[in-house]
């Protein structure tokens, strides 16, 4: 089969383009009518509680489900006819993913980018060589280990060496640091930078760690309700929802506090009138997660069903 392009992104500034995409599971209406563009080149996370449709998104995005209705545009194709020219240029990484347990990584990897070769062109090179992709995401001391002996956290930076493999222009990644720690963490968000900078790959992730999200995202979607109900920058989101901030401060060794939706004049005045005798001034701005909770149980309090948040990240 042919991947069939679908004519809405006539300049080709789009890695995604969804427009009013529902899913119907018998009577249960899913999706309601999602919207959302990931430009090319872009970081987007999306979030939402469990069940509000995220997986069911990136499956139909990824071609894996088809949707009840809606028009869906992945790097200018339809994932429903996407061939295997196409699939070469996206990469996925999911939550798990636990085959050839006996294989040792390089094997592993060396096996995949057979597959990417042929796709190949001067302008993108297929694959990644393995030996720096191994460095890439810090599995190279554990290159020739059975993949069944490989911790948790290893054996996450193999899957996202997985997805990685054939150099994708758009990359999903599903939980993508889960069972990492801090160090493993911090390297995954500079590989995230180095992709999205230097290579250019648009980033299409889901995570219920909102501190990553906004050090990763260029743009936040926030799915409830089975549609999206905010879009925007982290710092953007926080403004609009929860723009209301705290400042903090000590005077004589007897603390104050003050909520304000004007920091800059609040501070300027709290300087000119007290000046040295200030001590520890502090301005705490509302975070990602007090918006992400305020949006979510405002939408999910109004709708018909009344449902309630099922999940609130941590």
């Amino acid at each position: 089969m042919t991947a069939t392009p679908v004519p809405h992104d006539p300049d080709g500034s789009l890695a995604v383009r969804v427009r009013d995409l529902r899913m119907n599971y018998g009577d249960h209406e899913v999706l309601t009518g999602v919207d959302f563009d990931v430009r090319l080149g872009e970081v987007v996370c999306l979030l939402g509680p469990n069940g509000a449709g995220k997986t069911t998104t990136i499956e139909v995005l990824e071609g894996f489900r088809l949707p009840s209705a809606g028009t869906v545009e992945v790097l200018g194709v339809d994932p429903a006819t996407g061939d295997d020219a196409w699939r070469a240029r996206v990469g996925v990484v999911l939550q798990s993913w636990r085959d050839h347990p006996r294989w040792t990584p390089r094997r592993l990897l060396r096996y995949l980018a057979g597959y990417y070769a042929p796709y190949s062109t001067p302008t993108h090179p297929r694959p990644w060589d393995v030996e720096e992709l191994l460095a890439t995401v810090g599995l190279v001391a554990e290159a020739d280990r059975k993949i069944a002996t490989l911790s948790g956290g290893r054996r996450r930076r193999l899957d996202v060496a997985v997805g990685l493999i054939g150099r994708p222009e758009l990359l999903f990644l599903d939980e993508p640091t889960a069972g990492f720690d801090p160090q493993a963490r911090r390297d995954f968000h500079d590989l995230v930078h180095r992709l999205s900078d230097l290579e250019g790959t648009s980033i299409l992730l889901t995570t219920h760690d909102l501190g990553e999200a906004e050090r990763l995202a260029d743009r936040i979607l926030i799915l409830a309700d089975g549609h999206i109900v905010a879009d925007g920058s982290a710092e953007a989101l926080t403004r609009q929802v929860a723009g209301t901030s705290e400042v903090r401060w000590c005077r004589d060794g007897e603390r104050f506090v003050h909520a304000t939706d004007e920091v800059v004049p609040f501070v300027r005045r709290l300087l000119a009138q007290h000046g040295d005798a200030l001590t520890d001034l502090e301005v705490r701005r509302s975070s990602l997660e007090d918006t992400y909770i305020a949006l979510v149980q405002r939408f999910e309090s109004a709708s018909p069903a009344g449902r309630h948040l099922a999940e609130v990240a941590r």
